[in-house]
């Protein structure tokens, strides 16, 4: 049967960085926008400064903003129509001009194990180097280990594959769903439930930004948001907002729905210096954004109530 002939519209153009994943993201987009809309879609890849600088921590360089800023201008200067970004990536206050105009269907939202050596992270002896370059990770296997040695791990997704096969690290720790979705499952020796490590705000979500006065596809990307994981997310991301989340603060929020159609928001707070974590739980039942804000903000005091001032002072 013939496929449907595209609309005669001009094509939308998506911002993506060049990483495998991120490719894989944009073309994943890329499909669900072609055979909804039946409008060509196309993909501008381009390298961000996240990419470039691969020597230092992205606490220490300006954050994970370092991987949205260039799509951000391609936006702005209308090169591309829309970005797409690993919600966990995107910056809590976009800036003035850009929205968030729709959060996708979440994958396993869940932090993977990947060893060589090992099958279980319990099964790391003593002194074992694990490779992360991430502070809520690293906050949470102090306080789960202290006895590890953690190691930084920055590159792309294959870059650090490639080191933990060279023998750099007995284990790394990354995002279940970026392996997933690039067919690399099976490096998974396991998934780590939130229970033991909470994930980032947003992981595992894809989030779609364009200019905030693009009203055409603010209503065309409105048919793709996931409510489910729109409402989960929004609230993560309020607790990061709250706390004034950035990559230099060891914080995880993560929310669940449960079987009565109530949603679990649980955050922790890690220290910068000692194995030492506060946690916070929310249960209700929100409906909208403002819902979803308000359950993130309540959670973000009891943070800060329990970590106190010289706590927060040393964040």
């Amino acid at each position: 049967m013939t496929a449907p002939a595209l609309s005669p519209l001009s094509p939308w153009v998506i911002a993506t960085r060049e990483s495998r994943l991120a490719l894989w993201q944009a073309h994943h987009v890329q499909a669900l926008l072609q055979d909804r809309f039946k409008r060509e879609v196309r993909l501008l890849g381009m390298t961000t400064r996240g990419d470039q600088i691969l020597d230092r921590s992205l606490s220490k360089v300006g954050g994970k903003g370092l991987f949205v800023k260039e799509l951000e201008v391609a936006l702005e200067e209308k090169r591309a129509d829309l970005a797409v970004h690993s919600l966990k990536d995107v910056p809590m206050d976009l800036p003035e001009g850009f929205a968030l105009a729709a959060i996708l269907e979440r994958e396993d939202p869940r932090d993977a194990f990947v060893s060589n050596r090992h099958s279980q992270f319990a099964e790391l002896p003593e002194g074992a180097v694990v490779g992360t370059s991430s502070l809520r990770r690293l906050s949470q296997l102090r306080a789960l280990r202290p006895d590890l040695k953690i190691e930084p791990l920055r590159g792309n997704l294959d870059t650090r594959l490639r080191k933990l096969d060279d023998g750099e690290y007995d284990a790394i720790i990354l995002a279940a769903a970026g392996l997933k979705r690039l067919g690399l499952g099976e490096r998974i020796r396991h998934a780590i439930e939130p229970d033991v490590m909470l994930p980032a705000a947003g992981q595992g979500a894809l989030g779609l930004e364009i200019r905030a006065n693009d009203q055409e596809l603010t209503d065309a990307l409105a048919s793709l948001i996931h409510r489910p994981t729109w409402l989960a997310t929004l609230a993560e991301r309020a607790v990061s907002r709250a706390m004034g989340g950035s990559c230099s603060m060891p914080l995880a929020a993560y929310a669940s729905w449960n079987n009565d159609g109530q949603l679990i928001l649980r955050a922790r707070l890690g220290h910068p210096e000692l194995a030492q974590i506060v946690s916070a739980e929310l249960t209700a039942t929100p409906t909208t954004a403002a819902d979803a804000e308000t359950m993130g903000q309540s959670i973000a005091q009891q943070l800060k109530q329990q970590a106190g001032a010289d706590w927060l002072a040393a964040l």
